[in-house]
């Protein structure tokens, strides 16, 4: 079972709305209003995405507007980027460069973790050459947490059974509410962490509750100096030879 990737949840390029380096500021405030959105890419002659506009760019003009001149000799980093912003006119000025992005392969939580990380709603998809691809938002990434419960549990099934090969009888799977709870027996104490930890991976999946017992606890024991597979093999084998 694949996790989904940015393409699966993306909105393409098509339907994305975009400016150019000479779109002013009032036309990127309308975009904005127009189709409510916090962010929108800039976009060169090809097609590459070099900036990116958001709300707080546009919103820098009106904040420094009413400050009073400083006299100071010497003014920080930050204090000119700031008045920078002010003075904006057009995207080539207000824009943030580079852009933080994403390709289409890339993982959705992937994206998720660049979105935390760099405190942004959106982030434009790219194809190998910088060209805008589509955009991915924080509401495309919690719209996987829409997935039925029923859903769910046969995702679960699939990659425990069919995938990791974990013999179904002894133990099952309950979903309420993207939750997921693990309970019976399960034939190796390793076995149950592999499987708790490998359901919490699956997409939409909100927490599990692991109940899950054992008959044996594996990862206290030591193969023997012959023994192929080791312990837990052994273990199988001789109780199902």
């Amino acid at each position: 079972m694949a996790h989904k990737t940015v393409a699966d949840v993306m909105t393409p390029v098509e339907r994305v709305v975009a400016a150019r380096p000479e779109t002013s500021y009032k036309q990127i405030a309308t975009l904005l209003a127009e189709h409510r959105i916090s962010a929108l890419p800039v976009l060169d002659a090809d097609g590459r995405v070099i900036g990116i506009v958001s709300e707080a760019d546009l919103l820098a003009k009106e904040s420094r507007s009413q400050d009073a001149p400083t006299s100071r000799p010497a003014a920080s980093l930050g204090e000119h980027h700031a008045r920078r912003k002010a003075r904006a006119a057009v995207a080539a000025e207000l824009m943030t460069s580079p852009p933080i992005t994403v390709a289409a392969s890339t993982s959705v939580a992937e994206a998720a973790r660049r979105m935390e990380r760099a405190h942004v709603k959106r982030l434009p998809v790219v194809d190998t050459r910088g060209c805008l691809a589509g955009i991915i938002s924080r509401a495309d990434i919690l719209g996987i947490f829409l997935r039925s419960d029923e859903q769910l549990r046969a995702d679960v099934l699939e990659l425990l059974v069919d995938q990791f090969w974990i013999d179904s009888a002894g133990w099952e799977v309950q979903v309420d509410g993207g939750v997921v709870r693990l309970t019976g027996q399960m034939e190796a104490r390793s076995t149950v962490q592999i499987a708790a930890n490998a359901v919490r991976r699956i997409d939409g999946v909100v927490a599990v509750e692991n109940e899950l017992t054992y008959a044996l606890d594996d990862t206290k024991l030591r193969p023997a100096p012959d023994a192929p597979y080791g312990p837990v093999f052994d273990t199988w084998h001789a109780r199902h030879s």
